[in-house]
């Protein structure tokens, strides 16, 4: 490893750390970051998710500790995302990704426009019953899950929107629940790429330490404003991952 590679990678890990405590989505600025250092594809989403999966691990303690994480009511959500991506790994076998990513490119606008538009779009749904609330997180765990096994990018902020606006949770609590989905969905991964040998752990590592301060600015950030910062965060991710898919298309 040369120090060039820490100097590109981890400021970028820190500032992507940041960005996924608060919305979700730093996955879109960490792993170029890997790549523009000059690891292999594979191994810069491998080494991406164990830095983000230290990172992830401090600010989902923070949500717990603040109240905005009900592990209880958390377990059987976390499942169907798990489920949902196992389907969605498979399901990527039998579509050509450049049919997706086209699909995404009339989505994601919509998305943001929408974001821009809604200006009640944090404000409190009419709350629905708990089972009822719980069984629609399930829901879109599992659909976010599904869509995370086949492509990935932008889950986190796709999970937090839906559940904020399908499943009707207060901010705090959507926040909270999309973590520590998160933080199992990241686990799972990072254990497989541990066994295939594509981490680059000592840069992981270094970079993880960057995450954690990232991840530890962003909960702070969040707890002061709340929905003031999320909608422009989300959509900057959202522009991110747009231009993302456009490049790979093209």
């Amino acid at each position: 490893m040369h120090i060039t590679q820490f100097l590109i990678v981890c400021p970028l890990v820190m500032l992507a750390g940041f960005i996924d405590a608060i919305v979700g989505g730093g996955g879109l600025i960490s792993v170029p970051a890997y790549m523009l250092a000059g690891l292999p594809v594979h191994a810069s989403i491998a080494t991406n998710k164990l830095s983000s999966f230290c990172g992830t691990c401090i600010s989902t303690g923070r949500y717990v500790k603040a109240g905005y994480i009900h592990l209880k009511e958390s377990i059987p959500v976390i499942l169907c995302a798990l489920a949902g991506s196992a389907i969605g790994a498979r399901i990527a076998l039998v579509i050509p990704d450049r049919t997706f990513k086209i699909i995404m490119l009339v989505i994601l606008p919509l998305i943001a426009l929408y974001i821009l538009r809604d200006r009640s779009l944090f404000e409190a749904d009419e709350p629905y019953s708990q089972k009822r609330t719980i069984l629609t997180a399930m829901a879109v765990a599992f659909g976010i899950g599904a869509y995370d096994g086949f492509y990935g990018p932008g889950a986190g902020t796709f999970m937090l929107l839906l559940l904020l606006k399908v499943a009707h949770m207060p901010l705090n609590d959507a926040n909270g629940m999309a973590k520590v989905i998160n933080l199992c969905t990241n686990l799972s991964a990072l254990a497989v790429y541990l066994f295939s040998g594509n981490v680059y752990v000592t840069l992981g590592l270094a970079a993880a330490v960057f995450s954690i301060a990232g991840n530890y600015i962003g909960v702070s950030l969040f707890k002061k404003g709340g929905s003031k910062i999320v909608k422009p965060i989300m959509v900057a991710v959202l522009v991110l991952f747009f231009i993302k898919v456009l490049t790979e298309i093209i």
